[in-house]
């Protein structure tokens, strides 16, 4: 099986994941796309993040109706902050038929050389990269391994959403269904 990983704060799911994870799921090669909900990105501060259980539970709200689709807290049992190398080698072992594939936005390769052992990621594992607007795919990596799609794009970021919840104002059609009617009962960013 080829399973693109789909790493995230998701903090909260948006539509805008939903979109790149349907995208690569059905217009790629991959059999599924697993979003990897991360308890602490070594490049983001942990205060601005929901409880990792309820995060993970917008996930499973989000994808519950897509059997393509699939979220994983894998992360949630390994040593924090959560590197990318270190969970990949771990679900490597784990599932040693399985072909994994990291899924990523452009907007990561000009900062790729700062993740723990980049090397090994570029040599030992695939990447699809999703473009983002702005950002250069120029940098001096070995990118022979790194696949590029024109997957679709909405300026939509989660720090938006919980902008908007401080400020009393509607998510909906920001985030999958699901999610909205549950976060409009559960007071996670208020």
């Amino acid at each position: 099986m080829k399973v693109g990983l789909f790493f995230g704060s998701f903090n909260p799911i948006h539509i805008g994941h939903m979109i790149i994870a349907n995208y690569m799921a059905t217009q790629t090669d991959l059999d599924q796309v697993w979003l990897v909900v991360s308890p602490q990105n070594p490049l983001k501060k942990k205060s601005t993040l929901a409880k990792d259980y309820d995060r993970l539970h917008l996930v499973h709200l989000a994808t519950e109706d897509n059997d393509l689709l699939r979220p994983s807290d894998i992360e949630f049992s390994l040593p924090k902050p959560s590197y990318t190398i270190d969970t990949l080698a771990y679900l490597k072992e784990k599932h040693p038929t399985y072909e994994f594939i990291l899924i990523m936005g452009g907007d990561n390769l000009s900062t790729l050389h700062k993740w723990k052992n980049f090397e090994l990621l570029l040599r030992d594992f695939s990447i699809y990269l999703y473009k983002r607007p702005n950002y250069t795919n120029e940098v001096d990596l070995d990118l022979s391994r790194v696949h590029f799609f024109e997957a679709p794009m909405l300026d939509i970021s989660a720090t938006y959403i919980r902008n908007c919840i401080k400020e009393g104002k509607s998510i909906r059609y920001l985030v999958p269904e699901p999610v909205y009617r549950y976060m409009e009962e559960q007071p996670i960013y208020r």
